[in-house]
């Protein structure tokens, strides 16, 4: 795996654009979880503790345009109040900013303020497209960039691709989830769990089987698996489910309990079933209390996964948890992301 330039090597007095995962759950404006924000804490405080100003950028939701209800605005408040109660009062000068565009918007938010917080990137439509003109304005400012966003590191948005255009450092976290992903490459008997509903994580089911003693197909995936494509696969079992196809039938929960018992490295990303379904629960929760009281090394990745876990009362059994389920899968089979690319 490529070595990444850790922000702790990064100096003083600087302009910093740090793309953070802001990506958080949101209903009515309230934050359901801010565990992604808090991920990045400890890279910001290193940057303010070295007399740096810093530019947050980052995106929430997939907005049509400019949609108001997916604003970063709660974000940015839960940020300050975090960092203010950590502190013990109005610690640091800050700035929210409504259009990257704007650059008299910029310039004087940044030669005031310690933190500037800008607008949901994905109001632009440059963002998703990979058009780093996004930030033409911004980078006559900003002097070097710094990644904590690993959730979307697969992906090519224009925020995440801007280490191609300027000096680049990684932040803690980032670095801390690459080199705990790049480390199951050499670990033994590997079992991988996959689950939810999201099929792209079937894209890379061949490469996957490769590096896995097996796989394990749960969730909405087995009705999205081409089955006939796993004959000479005898390492993927697929679930057959239960009659309504909701969730793991008590077949499928025993034959993967068994794999489970057997493996010394587990990465498990996605429920079993559906999890928002009470009466569809046990499959998900049967494998969470396989996967947690194993012997394995353990590493989970995914909302749902997570909150299994944190609903038994087993996080604590877990070695570690992945902020993305789609990037370590993509950062196992590839063994490298556009985010340094």
């Amino acid at each position: 795996m490529k070595e990444l330039n850790s922000v702790k090597n990064i100096g003083e007095d600087k302009v910093v654009i740090l793309r953070m995962d802001l990506d958080l759950p949101i209903n009515n404006g309230e934050i359901l979880d801010n565990s992604r924000l808090r991920k990045s804490i400890p890279t910001i405080k290193l940057l303010l503790a070295r007399k740096n100003k810093i530019v947050i950028i980052g995106h929430l939701g997939r907005p049509q345009n400019n949609d108001k209800s997916l604003s970063l605005k709660p974000i940015y408040l839960d940020l300050i109040e975090i960092l203010e109660r950590e502190c013990g009062g109005d610690c640091v000068s800050n700035v929210f900013v409504d259009d990257i565009k704007d650059e008299e918007k910029l310039k004087q938010a940044i030669s005031e303020n310690e933190i500037i917080f800008v607008e949901n990137l994905r109001f632009y439509e440059e963002e998703e497209s990979g058009n780093t003109t996004l930030f033409s304005e911004l980078k006559k400012y900003g002097s070097v960039f710094v990644n904590d966003a690993f959730a979307v590191a697969h992906r090519k948005a224009a925020s995440i691709i801007l280490h191609r255009e300027m000096e680049t450092f990684y932040g803690l976290s980032f670095v801390e989830e690459s080199e705990k992903i790049g480390n199951i490459l050499d670990k033994e008997n590997l079992v991988i769990v996959l689950g939810g509903a999201k099929e792209d994580k079937l894209k890379n089911l061949e490469q996957l089987s490769k590096i896995a003693d097996y796989v394990l197909i749960g969730g909405k995936l087995p009705k999205l698996v081409d089955r006939s494509s796993m004959i000479d696969r005898r390492n993927i079992l697929v679930a057959e489910l239960r009659k309504d196809g909701l969730d793991l039938s008590d077949e499928d929960i025993e034959k993967f309990k068994e794999k489970i018992n057997g493996a010394k490295t587990i990465v498990w990303a996605g429920a079993m079933g559906f999890y928002e379904k009470e009466d569809a629960q046990k499959g998900t929760e049967e494998i969470a209390r396989a996967i947690a009281n194993s012997n394995s090394y353990k590493i989970i990745a995914g909302g749902d996964t997570a909150a299994s876990i944190a609903k038994l009362g087993l996080k604590d059994k877990i070695d570690f948890v992945c902020s993305g389920g789609g990037v370590m899968l993509e950062f196992l089979t590839k063994g490298s992301l556009p985010a340094w690319e």
